[in-house]
């Protein structure tokens, strides 16, 4: 899987770089630029691109997004047997809880229970006031997360306000990470990130140039949840 790693400075630009340590004060991005992937988030971006086929879309980016966000997880090695003989593998260790943000999240959500069948998945529910675009909560249900490796899933960080609600909310349960999935980022939202939860990993297919005045990210791909459940 190809994936470039950057590293966001206190302006909001990202700069190439290693991502930083959890915890040092600056958020760390990983962009998952695979051919596939780009070619699917130019499907996403198109707005002639109808819901049935915008949903099977999602899923299929969300597990490319997924599956890189998964590869810093932690593992430990078994021993199998093979028809032919005993060697050595990797096993994925640890839980794993999937927390989709309402309503957009939940197009993401089936790549993870399929690639991670075992998952326990909770809800933050959020929707932002069009007009001060602050979230506002509606709903929260969670498995416990203490010592658990916790992905939220929301497929636009635009201010971030929603973004680092949830991991707030998470954090209060303890959980071991956080890795934050995305389909598009804007670099308000890294900030937003960085200045609250700088030890959350981003995983997103692209860092899109800024946000309208509308808080929309530019270009973006307009409402995620209504070109999702063909809502207006």
């Amino acid at each position: 899987m190809l994936a470039r790693r950057l590293g966001l400075g206190n302006r909001g630009r990202a700069r190439p770089g290693s991502p930083s340590p959890v915890g040092c004060g600056a958020v760390a991005l990983t962009v998952v630029d695979h051919p596939l992937s780009q070619h699917l988030l130019t499907a996403l971006r198109d707005r002639t691109t109808p819901p049935p086929v915008f949903r099977t879309l999602t899923k299929r980016l969300a597990l490319a997004l997924v599956l890189e966000a998964a590869r810093t997880l932690p593992w430990e090695e078994v021993e199998v047997e093979t028809p032919l003989e005993r060697t050595t593998g990797r096993v994925l260790s640890g839980d794993l809880v999937a927390v989709p943000i309402l309503r957009a999240g939940l197009g993401m959500l089936e790549a993870v229970t399929e690639l991670f069948p075992e998952v326990a998945v909770g809800y933050v529910g959020l929707e932002r006031d069009e007009a001060s675009l602050l979230p506002q909560s509606y709903y929260r249900k969670l498995p416990p997360v203490d010592g658990r490796h916790v992905l939220v899933l929301d497929p636009m960080l635009a201010t971030g306000g929603s973004g680092a609600a949830a991991c707030g909310a998470i954090k209060e349960g303890g959980p071991a990470s956080i890795r934050f999935v995305c389909v598009v980022a804007a670099p308000e939202g890294l900030a937003r990130m960085e200045a609250e939860h700088p030890d959350v990993e981003i995983f997103a297919a692209s860092l899109d140039r800024q946000l309208n005045d509308r808080g929309y990210i530019l270009p973006g791909l307009g409402d995620f949840g209504d070109r999702l459940f063909g809502t207006t």
